[in-house]
């Protein structure tokens, strides 16, 4: 078990927007990733594949963090706060919509004592 914490990022853009959100955000990868604490950012597209079913979301951050500080302070960041003011939130912004997700690999009850 580990304190990482894992991010799905998923942005829906607003018609005629991919490609340009794309590349805005591709624009955030290098200077998170050297970010202390962060371990994976990686951005990508969805694809046609037939065993996978199809979202509006179609553009993913995969993000894999030290803890849950490296991600909180990933997130104080001027320059994602201006992404999510600029291209969120704002209407004239490229993102229809986001869903920002956190995980980890701990079980429920990962500290529980084991009886026998």
């Amino acid at each position: 078990m580990s304190r990482r914490v894992y991010v799905i990022a998923q942005f829906k853009a607003k018609p005629g927007k991919e490609a340009e959100l794309f590349e805005v955000l591709k624009a955030l990868e290098p200077d998170s990733l050297r970010e202390q604490g962060c371990l994976q950012y990686l951005l990508t597209r969805q694809i046609d594949h037939p065993s996978a079913t199809r979202t509006d979301y179609s553009i993913v951050f995969n993000e894999v963090w030290e803890d849950a500080e490296a991600w909180s302070a990933h997130g104080r960041r001027k320059q994602v706060q201006q992404f999510f003011e600029q291209h969120v939130q704002a209407e004239t912004g490229l993102v229809a919509d986001a869903i920002v997700t956190s995980y980890t690999d701990e079980g429920i009850n990962f500290d529980a004592p084991v009886y026998e």
